[in-house]
This record gives C-alpha cells, sequence and structure tokens, in this order.
C-alpha cells in the first residue's frame, strides 16, 4: 500500500481503514495446527503466536525471514524540569553508538538476524515542556509520524520499534494517565534512575501536564504530552498494519506510543503482541489496558528496543514449528 498522510485526519482516516486479519489463513492455520505431530496444545502459546502471525502474513504456513528493528531519538523539552537522571545530550551520544553498533540493540538484533536503523528526530530541537505548552503543533507531530510510516521496509515481515530519549518516561506516564486515568503517582517510575525526589518531581509535573491539556483522542495526547520518537513508533506500528506486518512491541514507552493508537482507534494494535514487560512499574498496567500478555518477565528496562528484539527469536520458534513440523499423516504417527 502506497498510501500516506499530510495531516492528523487523513492518518485517522488510515487507521480506520487498515486491513484486517486474513481470516481465511488463519483458519487453515488453525486446522494445520490441529495435525502437527504433538498432542493439543502441547506448545502452548506458542501455538497461538504462529496461528495469529500466520493471519497477518496471509499464509497457513509461514516464516520469518526479514526482521526489521528501527530505534528513533527525539529530546524532551520538559526535561527542564528535572525529569531525568542523565542530561539530554546523552541523546545524540547514543545515536552514535547505535550507528557504530556499540548498543545491546545492536547486539540483539543481530542475535535476532535482524536488520537495524537508529533515526534521530531534530535532537537539536527539543519538543516543548508539555508542563508550559502542547508538546509538538499540529505540522511537527505529522512529521514526527511520517518518519516513522516511511522507515518502515515493504520487504520486512516483522516489525520492532524502540526509542531513545532522555526524559521520554515522564512522556510516556504523562501518555498513560491522560489516557486511562488515576494519580501520577500510578503511573511514574524511576526511569533512567532517579532517586525518592525525583520520582516525587516527576509524579508532579506528569499531574501538571495532564492538568494543563484537555485532550480528545489518542493522537491529541501523543501530540500535547509525547515526543517526535514516540510519534515515530506510532507512526511505524500504522504502517507495518497498512503492509500486513506483525509487530512485536517494547517496553513502557513503545505501549504508551502504541496506546495512542488504539485510543484512536479500537483494534489497531491486532497485528500487535507485547515482548515483554518491563520492570518500569507502569508496563505492566498499560499491557493489561490494551489486553497484551508478554511474551518475556526479564526484569529488563532498558528500552531501545531491546525486550521487543529478545522476543523475535520466540516467535521465530513459534512459526519454524508450526510451519516445519510434520502432520500425523505425513510422519505417519497415530493420531489419538
Amino acid at each position: 500500500m502506497s498510501a500516506t498522510f499530510s495531516t492528523l485526519d487523513e492518518f485517522r482516516a488510515l487507521l480506520a481503514d487498515a486491513p484486517q486479519v486474513d481470516s481465511k489463513a488463519m483458519g487453515e492455520a488453525e486446522e494445520r495446527n490441529g495435525q502437527l505431530t504433538k498432542p493439543p496444545g502441547a506448545l502452548g502459546r506458542l501455538e497461538d503466536m504462529a496461528i495469529w502471525y500466520a493471519g497477518w502474513r496471509g499464509n497457513p504456513r509461514p516464516s520469518i525471514e526479514a526482521p526489521q528493528v528501527i530505534v528513533f531519538a527525539g529530546n524532551h523539552g520538559v526535561t527542564a524540569q528535572g525529569v531525568s537522571a542523565f542530561p539530554a545530550e546523552v541523546t545524540e551520544q547514543m545515536v552514535l553508538n547505535f550507528q557504530h553498533g556499540g548498543a545491546a540493540i545492536n547486539q540483539l538484533s543481530k542475535a535476532a538476524g535482524a536488520s537495524m536503523d537508529a533515526i534521530a528526530l531534530s535532537l537539536d530541537t527539543p519538543t516543548a515542556d508539555f508542563t508550559q505548552a502542547p508538546a509538538m503543533d499540529d505540522a511537527d507531530v505529522v512529521r514526527a509520524l511520517k518518519t516513522g510510516w516511511d522507515a518502515v521496509s515493504a520487504d520486512a515481515d516483522l516489525l520492532v520499534v524502540g526509542e531513545m530519549g532522555i526524559g521520554n518516561t515522564t512522556s510516556a506516564a504523562a501518555i498513560a494517565n491522560a489516557l486511562y486515568g488515576g494519580a501520577a503517582e500510578d503511573w511514574v517510575g524511576r526511569g533512567t534512575g532517579v532517586d525518592d525526589a525525583g520520582l516525587v518531581n516527576k509524579a508532579r509535573v506528569v499531574r501538571e501536564g495532564v492538568e494543563k491539556h484537555a485532550v480528545g483522542d489518542g493522537l491529541d495526547t501523543l501530540q500535547r504530552l509525547g515526543g517526535r520518537e514516540l510519534a515515530a513508533m506510532a507512526g511505524a506500528i500504522a504502517r507495518a498494519r497498512s503492509l500486513r506486518i506483525p509487530v512485536i512491541m517494547d517496553g513502557f514507552i513503545c505501549t504508551s506510543a502504541a496506546a495512542t493508537l488504539e485510543a484512536t482507534q479500537k483494534g489497531a494494535l491486532d497485528h500487535v503482541i507485547a515482548g515483554h514487560v518491563s520492570a518500569e512499574a507502569a508496563h505492566g498496567a498499560v499491557l493489561a489496558q490494551l489486553g497484551k500478555e508478554p511474551i518475556l518477565s526479564l526484569n529488563m528496562r532498558l528500552g531501545e528496543g531491546s525486550g521487543g528484539a529478545l522476543a523475535i527469536n520466540i516467535l521465530k520458534s513459534a512459526v519454524a514449528c508450526h510451519s516445519g513440523m510434520a502432520t500425523f499423516a505425513e510422519a505417519g504417527v497415530s493420531d489419538a
């Protein structure tokens, strides 16, 4: 699909018109799963994941050959409020590390056989401090969404998106608070490692930001409280849907960005599974709101797409079993 957009309303229209799962392929995958040389359900969630993947790829016996990992980076004006233990210049330094192959996500992508790209979004111009004004104006959020949209390869058969941005756990917490309610304290975590006083400060910043902005749908929330890298992740996830590319979601920041799509168009994340649940306090709560059960729980809190990339090999294994195993008839094994 070559569709594109130049306004938020056009992007909303693309979300509303996104392709649905191929029910025929999914049904055929379910039928095949029932004939494989194993007791019914013996591979647990691996069976469900393989069938889900087959449905989105439109192939009852698929394979995963070309996973893509994209890390988006952005800077946040809200760091002026002292919400991070690290200075904003770390964002650009880490982008260089990604580009030189020295970060954890580089190693995890390589181990999963995935291509990896790192894309920086206007690092020299942070978003606005959302306690004072919307983080992005209309043109800025559309540019960021388009950056993500355009970064997805049409040749990919699986996508993981990640992020780097000092201050972005504060944006993610503000988005979650705006979408799901409760107290700011319910959604903030230690992020880069802030102390107890820093945690109290983050809650204050989130509370002030949410109280300041009367948001409409999820995209309004993303524009007012998010960041460019969060918008780029949302754009990439939406583009993957248009291409029928399944997505493995990463941690708290990625999940909060993705949640803005679901809040805008119900079902927008049907092609997405959760790679892991992170140690960032509120990630599990956002996953619960989205009805997503994580594949892994390893106490990770790095970001970068690391948890999603680690889960690629789990999904690859699920699909390999589904497509490569013999049926009872093929193997000459009696089917009880």
